[in-house]
């Protein structure tokens, strides 16, 4: 397969995902996607699945049924159903059945405590959030999926085209699509993306614009498994108690250090997820 067509087909790809990601809580429409492509459907299906090892439908339920598990648990004053219609379900007995052959238990047992047999709150911090409201801005990314080493190749591919490009000025970013205390590491989906204001030509990249909004933000150092602890304790602990809920936007990162590029396991960043009351 010729180099443009590899990456016109990855684009495509990301397109779709992104579609899926940001549609998630509607009766997401592939006929209406496939047109807006201008690809057929069944062109689409073959390259999503080329590219991410599953097809579309696999994805979908995939997304909503781990949005939702997250949902309950932190949006204590959501009703099943309305947790059920922001996941993009349109019934509340498909949702469960569904929820129940994934989770071994209802939306009722685990939200009422059984999840607890699967996650463990396992570090306590003190950290205050800093609400702020979130402007969007045009990024360039690698989609990724799996443990520390898919990470690591992502951001070093990311820094070779920083380096291509001479770009100067930029944050780095990862975009969190799954919840990593409830989804197993090497099944979670990831963002690892650049925001810069320079203007880049002939870019090899797909983009987007990242999500805005009211987000809390925390400062966080520490190491990679601290991190991960880290955020358990923001979805189960600070989230519940805050009095807020969140959405099914994106949790994101943005790197002061990030040892993702070194071989120093130690992290300075900042940790945004998107609340509402």
């Amino acid at each position: 397969m010729k180099k443009d067509t590899i990456v016109r087909h990855r684009k495509i790809a990301n397109d779709i995902m992104h579609y899926i990601y940001k549609y998630i809580n509607t009766n997401i429409d592939l006929e209406e996607l496939s047109i807006n492509l201008k690809i057929s459907k069944y062109h689409m299906h073959r390259i999503f699945k080329e590219e991410f090892g599953q097809n579309i439908y696999e994805t979908i339920k995939s997304i909503r049924l781990q949005k939702a598990a997250s949902l309950l648990l932190t949006n204590q004053n959501s009703t099943i159903t309305n947790i059920a219609k922001m996941c993009g379900y349109s019934s509340q007995g498909a949702f469960i059945k569904v929820f129940k052959d994934k989770f071994n238990m209802t939306p009722k047992e685990w939200k009422r405590g059984d999840y607890k047999q699967l996650i463990k709150i396992k570090a306590s911090y003190s950290l205050k959030a800093q609400i702020l409201k979130i402007k969007s801005k045009k990024i360039y990314y690698i989609r990724h999926k799996g443990d520390i080493n898919s990470k690591k190749l992502a951001w070093e591919r990311l820094n070779t085209w920083v380096l291509s490009k001479d770009i100067k000025e930029y944050n780095q970013i990862t975009l969190y699509h799954d919840n990593p205390s409830i989804t197993p590491l090497l099944e979670c989906q990831y963002t690892a993306a650049i925001q810069t204001q320079e203007i880049i030509e002939e870019n090899t990249l797909p983009s987007l614009m990242s999500p805005s909004g009211i987000y809390a933000k925390f400062d966080f150092q520490g190491s990679y498994k601290e991190f991960l602890e880290f955020i358990n304790w923001v979805y189960f602990d600070w989230l519940i108690n805050s009095g807020y809920e969140t959405t099914t936007e994106p949790s994101y990162v943005v790197y002061k250090k990030n040892s993702f590029l070194d071989d120093e396991d130690f992290f300075i960043a900042s940790y945004y997820i998107s609340i509402y009351m």
